[in-house]
């Protein structure tokens, strides 16, 4: 069972307690040097977003993997069916693995993703011959969520639907348990009277947690259903939720960057990306990734700063985290990554710890916040504008990165 999860052997990582106020952070066994990987980590559970999928962005039902060629992205992405991509033998899709669940006809990359979601949690979510019926229990609490989280989304009720079906499905229940109990769940930060966003609507909340009880209810699991034990399992996948972003695309433009090409025509491939990238822009605006979220055991316990030392992503096209160095670390220094999008960083400290707070539930004190703590807690005319409009969307863009 410990293989579903965790960080790949020789992690130059671990968590460790910090204070009751700050909870968990993950400091460096030994030096780490600038670019290098801290770690690889696999989700304890992931799911794609629901508006992702209903929009045809196709990936894999369990890591997530894109599963369009880099062409049928690109095509789909610009509304051009007519397009052609040069080099398509740098495409890394492999369509002739891709395997459906028999039963509901969800798709997968391949037999191990497909098995691996069977022995988890699909025994339980399978719709079967349902996948279509909207009067199905899961279907009525997708629509519900789709209903009340347009995107930019950063979170989806399936991420908890699947935490349920996998304990549901297991031997031993416990130790799954356990694994949850790793995250933080707390619903509001009481000693600075902070309480998550999406907490802040109850009437959709009761009417979430009446679905999600008639969808999924187990009484083993029974706190989890009642009202108080629902937005705790609501703070914790809001709270510790990694936003995943994987794109067939993104990975077909890598590939052709290390190509050894004459300079001519690497001058022209760079001037066809550049223009395929803008014209995409034109047409899908930033949506341009399959994206979902998942809880990571060692990522979660990284702690925010404005200044970070490490970033996350998704290089291997599925829902494998890389933790980077982007800076020397030292044995024993924490490892800290940010929240925020870079445009974020760039804001004033009133306007970051807005963010984290609604998001968080927490005030940074970061050194840069330190070091602007005597600054006026007024957002500037420019910032006021658009944060509105843009805050989930950077937010998004920043944990999806590919």
């Amino acid at each position: 069972m410990a293989a579903a999860a965790g960080p790949h052997a020789g992690a130059a990582a671990e968590a460790r307690f910090i204070s009751s106020a700050k909870g968990k952070g993950l400091f460096a066994t030994r030096n780490i040097r600038k670019g290098e990987t801290v770690f690889v980590e696999r989700p304890v559970v992931s799911s794609q977003f629901l508006w992702n999928a209903l929009y045809n962005y196709r990936a894999c039902d369990h890591c997530l993997r894109a599963l369009e060629t880099a062409e049928e992205n690109a095509q789909r992405l610009l509304g051009r069916s007519s397009l052609v991509l040069p080099h398509p033998e740098q495409c890394s899709i492999r369509k002739d693995l891709h395997q459906q669940c028999p039963r509901c006809q969800v798709t997968y990359c391949s037999a191990e993703c497909r098995q691996a979601a069977l022995e988890q949690y699909h025994q339980v979510l399978c719709l079967g011959p349902s996948r279509d019926d909207p009067t199905h229990p899961l279907n009525k609490l997708q629509e519900a969520w789709r209903n009340m989280h347009y995107p930019p989304e950063t979170s989806s009720i399936m991420l908890m639907a699947r935490m349920v079906a996998t304990i549901k499905q297991a031997k031993d229940k416990e130790w799954w348990i356990k694994v949850f109990s790793q995250f933080c769940n707390k619903t509001a930060n009481e000693e600075e009277e902070i309480v998550h966003k999406l907490l802040g609507d109850k009437f959709k909340l009761e009417l979430l947690r009446l679905l999600f009880t008639e969808a999924l209810y187990d009484e083993y699991l029974s706190r989890w259903f009642t009202p108080e034990g629902f937005r705790s399992l609501f703070a914790l996948v809001g709270t510790n939720g990694q936003g995943i972003g994987t794109s067939s695309l993104s990975q077909w433009v890598h590939a052709c960057d290390a190509l050894d090409l004459p300079m001519l025509q690497r001058e022209e491939l760079d001037a066809f990306i550049d223009q395929l990238y803008k014209d995409i822009e034109k047409e899908s605006g930033e949506f341009l990734n399959c994206e979902g979220s998942g809880l990571y055991v060692l990522q979660s316990c990284c702690n925010h700063s404005c200044i970070p030392n490490a970033e996350t992503s998704f290089p291997e096209n599925n829902f494998l985290l890389h933790l980077t160095a982007l800076e020397d670390i030292e044995a024993g220094e924490e490892i800290c990554i940010s929240y925020l999008d870079c445009c974020q960083r760039e804001r004033s400290r009133h306007s970051r710890n807005k963010i984290l707070r609604e998001n968080y539930l927490f005030t940074c004190s970061c050194p840069k916040c330190l070091a602007q703590a005597d600054d006026a807690d007024v957002t500037s005319d420019e910032e006021e504008e658009g944060e509105g409009e843009t805050d989930d969307a950077e937010l998004e863009d920043e944990m999806t990165d590919v």
